[in-house]
């Protein structure tokens, strides 16, 4: 005798399946919600919803751009009674001139309403340093880079490579120096005069803050606005940065200097950590970004003035 489909027998195995892949989504889905729930909970901490009073961290690393987000974070720590005071993390070759404008501007004004120190740790170095001079005080390690103090704009002339490949380049502009210089052509006359005059510009400005905040005159900022980059050791002897030390130090001279309690968390406050698998996605973006932005192209993919060091790579 056979079973037909009608059969009780045949429904049993079916229902046994059912009832597992039931328990199944459960089980997936009460995990999913205790993920959520840990990580809205750490960012509403993160954000000021926990109790209690910290010391909030600002990580700065990798190559420095105008950033709202950032801007915003700053922007809030100033009025957020719960934070104490604010470390700012460097770790960054500098970048364009408008990021470190944008960042010294924020962090000067953050300062007048409760203490700010600069920590740096392998690399502090043109726009990442315009930021650290904003700081009531900076630390560094003895080997940490620091300095190079200077603006530069950067140019290909690719004229030989187009002229070898058979590739003229030509433009009808409203006037001699519009969209120079070309890509073909090496900066030369005036083109190169207006250019020296836009780096000029931003360097002056550059040399005056580092002047003013570092209590050097302006001879002896010169002397060290090079482009140079010195090690944290001779930041001391130079004055471009005020101890030896990292985050512990950090916080020792806040407690001792600025009264703030020794025992306060301290909490980073950005880059803000993303909730999620939206999170984990943009993270991964940006380490990508990272990837392809690395090395010596990396000051070239940057538009505008760049205050920006780096070591020469390996050919």
């Amino acid at each position: 005798m056979t079973d037909t489909p009608g059969d009780p027998a045949h429904l049993v195995p079916a229902n046994r399946v059912l009832r597992r892949s039931r328990r199944t989504w459960r089980v997936l889905f009460f995990v999913a919600l205790a993920v959520a729930v840990i990580a809205i909970a750490g960012r509403f901490a993160l954000e000021g919803g926990a109790p209690g009073d910290r010391i909030a961290r600002v990580t700065i690393a990798g190559t420095i751009t105008t950033d709202r987000e950032r801007l915003k974070v700053l922007t809030d720590l100033a009025d957020n009674a719960a934070v104490k005071a604010v470390i700012v993390s460097i770790n960054s070759p500098g970048g364009t001139t408008a990021g470190g404008e944008e960042l010294y501007e924020a962090l000067s004004t953050l300062r007048k309403t409760k203490p700010v120190v600069a920590t740096i740790d392998e690399l502090g170095a043109s726009a990442a340093y315009m930021t650290a001079i904003a700081a009531d005080r900076i630390f560094a390690r003895r080997l940490s880079i620091v300095g190079s103090i200077g603006v530069l704009y950067q140019h290909v002339d690719a004229g030989k490579l187009l002229s070898t490949i058979g590739i003229d380049l030509d433009k009808v502009s409203t006037g001699p120096l519009k969209a120079e210089p070309d890509l073909n052509e090496p900066m030369q006359g005036e083109v190169r005069a207006s250019l020296q005059a836009l780096v000029n510009d931003s360097f002056v400005w550059f040399v005056d803050i580092v002047a003013e905040r570092r209590g050097l005159s302006r001879p002896e900022t010169l002397a060290l606005a090079d482009g140079r980059i010195i090690t944290g050791r001779q930041g001391i002897e130079t004055r471009l940065i005020d101890a030896i030390g990292g985050e512990a130090e950090a916080v020792a001279w806040l407690e001792s200097d600025k009264q703030v309690p020794a025992d306060l968390p301290v909490v980073d406050y950005f880059p803000r950590p993303e909730a999620g698998w939206g999170g984990i996605t943009r993270w991964l973006g940006r380490s990508a970004a990272e990837v392809v932005r690395s090395g010596v192209g990396e000051a070239m993919s940057l538009d505008g003035l760049v205050s920006l060091w780096h070591a020469q790579q390996p050919m």
